[in-house]
């Protein structure tokens, strides 16, 4: 069997690099945890554990090239210099990764510094899902297929006239699949595809990478600050750090209706749009637009950009909802990474708990919009549903 490799240190979803950016910069002593939670039930083949294993330790070797330093200078001038540096002589440890296998049940967690250990999740995600096929001998479709489908849902989000971006790097079938959407995505100079989530990926494509920060964001600021403070002191943080760039909001880490409630006219100014990642998109739209109007903003000079579970038919209907009310824009990640005729797994990795100042664990929870979508300690979630007051 071929051994599964990573290919530059830069492969991971553009948000991790930009929340490592503001850890370094003001949590350089926290301690976290992550946990593999495997959603979709799946069964791993026998020696799976020792191939992650192989997979994993192979990262080490990884290191930002001075090509790659010099293109996120010049792409993404908000990074700070030191930042830059410190990645520069950056490399993952494996000690921080425990991998262990139980018949065919995986477990893998992950513990350390947060300014350090914040860049496992999505390559090692990407890594379990490559290897799956690999080890289960699932046959994809060919390469054309896959361009040719690929293709398609192009033509047809361009002909919607919306952008869009790519999403999928943590559930994709494998690099080289990911590599094959790519080329597709960039063949109509006309298209509406405005770049990708994966940091190696845009530098090789030369396009746009795209990301602000993600619910782990929110949910340290909760295990640090609380509930209560969590939404407003996580925003903050972020506008100290970027001063108005990267300005999109993930608004649904303990529900739109709570976050709604700190997002107030300055963040709502400041910030260039909300994204959604749960719930039902349309009365997602819905709030976001009164809450726009309530506190005297056009919502036409603002946008949402919609990132959940999204296909072409889920997309031309949001479109169709939202169109003349408020600026729209997509990010789709498994129906394009992962749309090559076998079942795509249904894998995360969430943080799972903070060490506190006296060194006990304070666990994490996401109460996102969808309750199904609930992570973390049960006692912790209602916790925070009675602090929120969330029925």
């Amino acid at each position: 069997m071929r051994e599964i490799r990573l290919n530059s240190i830069l492969d991971n979803d553009f948000y991790k690099i930009t929340m490592q950016n503001a850890v370094v910069k003001l949590f350089t002593n926290e301690i976290v945890k992550y946990e593999f939670i495997n959603r979709g039930k799946h069964q791993f083949p026998e020696g799976f554990a020792e191939e992650l294993r192989k997979s994993v330790n192979a990262m080490a070797e990884l290191k930002l090239t001075k090509d790659e330093k010099k293109y996120l200078k010049i792409t993404c001038p908000y990074l700070a210099l030191p930042y830059l540096d410190f990645l520069e002589g950056f490399h993952y440890d494996p000690t921080e990764v425990k991998i262990e296998q139980n018949g065919n049940e995986l477990k893998v967690s992950v513990e350390g510094l947060w300014y350090r250990t914040i860049l496992w999740e999505v390559p090692l995600l990407a890594l379990i899902s490559e290897l799956h096929y690999e080890m289960n001998h699932l046959e994809r479709q060919t390469n054309e297929e896959v361009i040719s489908k690929t293709v398609e849902k192009a033509v047809h989000l361009t002909e919607l006239g919306v952008p869009f971006a790519e999403f999928g790097t943590r559930r994709r079938h494998s690099y080289k699949v990911h590599r094959l959407v790519m080329d597709a995505l960039i063949q109509d100079k006309k298209s509406t595809f405005t770049g990708t989530s994966n940091v190696h990926l845009a530098m090789l494509y030369n396009v746009k990478p795209i990301g602000t920060h993600a619910h782990e964001w929110f949910m340290f600021h909760a295990a640090e600050f609380g509930f209560k403070m969590a939404n407003s002191i996580a925003l903050e943080n972020w506008v100290n750090v970027y001063r108005g760039d990267l300005g999109v909001a993930l608004s649904d880490t303990y529900t739109t209706d709570v976050f709604f409630q700190q997002f107030d006219k300055k963040f709502a100014k400041l910030f260039d749009g909300v994204r959604h990642d749960s719930g039902d998109p349309f009365e997602f739209a819905d709030k976001t637009i009164a809450h726009y109007l309530k506190n005297g903003i056009n919502p036409l000079f603002k946008y949402i950009i919609f990132s959940d579970g999204l296909n072409l038919e889920k997309v031309e209907e949001i479109t169709n909802y939202c169109r003349g009310k408020i600026g729209i824009s997509f990010g789709i990640g498994t129906n394009l990474t992962n749309d090559v005729g076998l079942k795509p797994m249904n894998i995360v990795m969430k943080l799972i708990s903070v060490k506190g100042i006296n060194n006990e664990w304070i666990p994490t929870v996401k109460l996102s919009d969808e309750k199904g979508k609930y992570t973390g300690d049960p006692k912790m979630i209602e916790l925070a549903k009675e602090f929120l007051r969330i029925s």
